[in-house]
C-alpha cells in the first residue's frame, strides 16, 4: 500500500465532488437542514396541552381550581362551553385534547367531606401523549386535593399528616428534563449514515456504470488503495458535518458536551469509518447508483432512525427487533453520544461501544477488500 497511490484516487474523487457541485451542496445543506428540523419540529415533550374546561358548579372553589389549572404550563385552557355535550365537539374537531367537566354542586361535596366526581375526557387517537396527558391531569388533580387537606386539618386545629412514604426525586444527566438534549446529539448519527454512507454507496457503481471501473483494474493498485482514496473526501465532509451540528446544537439550543471534546472527535472518526465502509460496499456489490441509493436507505438510514434507541426506545420493541438492534452501529454511536453529551462519561465506561465499531470498521472494509478482489481489482 502506497500513500502515493491514495492520494492519486482521493484527487480524482475529489474533482469529481466540485464537478458535481449539487452533490457537495446537499452534503452541507442536509446536516444543516436536519438539526433545525429535528431540533425545533421533533419533541417528546408534552406542554401546553390544548384544553376545554365546563364549569357547571360555578362556585369560589370550582374558579380557584380554574385558575391553578390555567397557571400551569402543562395545560392550555382553549374555551369555557357551557355543557359537555359542547366540549365533545372540541375533541371530535381536533381543537382540544382535554376536556374536564365540573359538576353541579361540586364545592357543596367537597365541603360537606363527600366524595365530588370531576369527569375527565382524553384524545386517545395518540396513544402516548394521551398517557402522558392523563398523568399530568392526575398529578394535577392529586395536587389539589392535597391543598384541599391541608386547609381542612388548619381549620380544625389539627396538624397535618405526613404520608409514611415520601418520595425524594434527583434528576441525572438531564436535570430539566428536554428531549432536544438527546435528539440533537442523535441527530448526528443520522447526519453521517447520510453524507457518509448514502453517499459513498454510488461512488463505485459510477465507476461500474460509466466503463472506468475496467480502466481502474488495470492500474497498479490494490483494493485497499483504491477503498482508501475513495473514502478520504468523504470521511473530511462528514467530519465538518459532525462539526457543524455540534456548532449548532450549541448556539441554537443550548446543548453542549460534557465529556472530552477529542473523545468525541474519536468516536464520530470511528463511527464515520464505518458508514464510509458500509456505503462503499453497497456501492460494490449492486453496481448501480439506482438500486445503491434505494439499498442505502434502507440498510443505513431507516435502521439509524428506528432502531438505535434514538427516537423509540428499544426496551419497547419486540424481542426480534431488540436482537436486530445489536448489529446496527447507530446504536453504539448513540449510547457514546449520550455518555459524551449527558452523562460526562470516559473512555473507561465507552469502551465496549468503540471497541463493537472498530470490529465493524475492519469486518465492512475486508468484505469490501473480498469483493473488489473478486471483481479483478
Amino acid at each position: 500500500m502506497t500513500v502515493r497511490n491514495i492520494q492519486a484516487i482521493a484527487r480524482k474523487e475529489f474533482y469529481h465532488l466540485l464537478r458535481d457541485f449539487r452533490s457537495l451542496y446537499l452534503a452541507f445543506a442536509i446536516p444543516l437542514l436536519l438539526i433545525l428540523l429535528f431540533g425545533y419540529a421533533l419533541s417528546l415533550d408534552v406542554n401546553h396541552i390544548r384544553t376545554v374546561v365546563v364549569d357547571e358548579d360555578g362556585t369560589d372553589l370550582s374558579r380557584h381550581f380554574l385558575r391553578k389549572l390555567e397557571a400551569s404550563s402543562y395545560f392550555r385552557v382553549l374555551a369555557h362551553p357551557r355543557s359537555a355535550a359542547a366540549a365533545s365537539l372540541y375533541l371530535d374537531e381536533g381543537t382540544a385534547t382535554l376536556a374536564l367537566v365540573i359538576p353541579p354542586r361540586f364545592t357543596q361535596k367537597i365541603r360537606a367531606e363527600r366524595e365530588s366526581p370531576m369527569q375527565v375526557i382524553l384524545d386517545g387517537s395518540d396513544p402516548n401523549f394521551a398517557n402522558i396527558s392523563r398523568s399530568y391531569i392526575t398529578a394535577f388533580i392529586e395536587q389539589f386535593n392535597q391543598q384541599l387537606l391541608r386547609d381542612s386539618l388548619n381549620r380544625q386545629g389539627l396538624q397535618k399528616i405526613n404520608p409514611p412514604v415520601e418520595g425524594r426525586i434527583r434528576v441525572w444527566f438531564n436535570e430539566d428534563l428536554e428531549s432536544r438534549n438527546f435528539i440533537v446529539p442523535g441527530i448526528i448519527a443520522v447526519i453521517i449514515m447520510i453524507v457518509g454512507a448514502m453517499q459513498t454507496s454510488l461512488v463505485i457503481a459510477r465507476e461500474f456504470e460509466n466503463g472506468t471501473m475496467e480502466m481502474l483494474k488495470s492500474l497498479p493498485i490494490t483494493a485497499a488503495e483504491f477503498l482508501l482514496g475513495k473514502a478520504i473526501p468523504y470521511f473530511f465532509i462528514a467530519l465538518t458535518d459532525v462539526l457543524i451540528a455540534m456548532l449548532m446544537g450549541q448556539v441554537l439550543f443550548g446543548v453542549i458536551i460534557k465529556s472530552s471534546f477529542w473523545l468525541m472527535m474519536l468516536a464520530s472518526s470511528l463511527y464515520i469509518a464505518v458508514a464510509l465502509t458500509l456505503g462503499l460496499l453497497i456501492s460494490s456489490v449492486t453496481k448501480s447508483q439506482l438500486v445503491a441509493n434505494q439499498a442505502a436507505v434502507l440498510v443505513t438510514y431507516l435502521p439509524s432512525l428506528l432502531l438505535s434507541n434514538f427516537v423509540f426506545p428499544i426496551a419497547n420493541m419486540p424481542k426480534v427487533l431488540q436482537l436486530a438492534t445489536n448489529i446496527v452501529p447507530a446504536t453504539y454511536y448513540i449510547k457514546i453520544l449520550s455518555g459524551v453529551y449527558l452523562k460526562n462519561q470516559d473512555m473507561l465506561h465507552l469502551w465496549p461501544s468503540f471497541l463493537v465499531l472498530g470490529m465493524i470498521v475492519m469486518l465492512l472494509a475486508a468484505l469490501n477488500c473480498l469483493v473488489l478482489k473478486r471483481e479483478g481489482l
